[in-house]
């Protein structure tokens, strides 16, 4: 399936579940909608079902995961196949101290080389495309350079699709609440390294 990206509803923890995902189609029948964020600890020892069921009017719809470690999400990915999702994406956005404390989210975005294992391992593993959800950059790091050395290690890794929020995630300092506001949204940064990745 072709999934069309002009609009997409966002993951949202404890909002794009299931339940908010369905309604949602009934509104827009060619949105891609995104899960809540999913720990891989969740999929590998939780109720899988309970985490990645869905109803086939949902599609196209995405699985959102939270990890980093390369053989736990490849694993995730695995059994994540069994429920069809048309695309997995690694979250390498959220600013959140639990997520930060599980070492995965925005804080990802100082360790590229890790992200590009992490994508390795899901695209061997995952029969839908693997994508990635970034910021422009973490705390003092909002140059460009870093963002396209972030980017250029994660294509090399094979992933196609980057989806860049256009602010900084604050990863101390601010709640999640507070980085939807602060700092300003930059979209020239993104506007840029779409010129440079088509």
């Amino acid at each position: 399936m072709t999934v069309n990206r002009r609009i997409s509803v966002a993951p949202m923890m404890d909002w794009t579940d299931r339940h908010d995902r369905y309604f949602l189609r009934q509104i827009s029948r060619h949105t891609l909608l995104y899960t809540e964020m999913v720990t891989t600890g969740a999929i590998l020892h939780g109720g899988v079902d309970r985490h990645l069921r869905y109803n086939d009017a949902e599609h196209p719809v995405a699985l959102q995961l939270g990890g980093s470690d390369p053989d736990d999400l490849a694993r995730a990915c695995g059994i994540a196949n069994e429920y069809a999702y048309d695309e997995i994406n690694l979250n390498c956005g959220c600013p959140s101290d639990r997520v930060q404390n599980g070492a995965f989210g925005a804080c990802l975005m100082a360790t590229p080389d890790i992200v590009a294992n992490c994508v390795k391992s899901m695209i061997s593993a995952s029969d839908a495309p693997v994508t990635v959800k970034n910021r422009i950059g973490i705390d003092d790091q909002e140059d460009y350079p870093s963002l396209k050395r972030f980017t250029e290690t994660v294509a090399e890794a094979g992933c196609k699709t980057f989806i860049v929020h256009a602010r900084k995630a604050w990863l101390k300092g601010l709640s999640p609440k507070e980085n939807r506001e602060v700092p300003p949204l930059k979209y020239e940064l993104v506007y840029q390294l779409k010129q440079e990745f088509p």
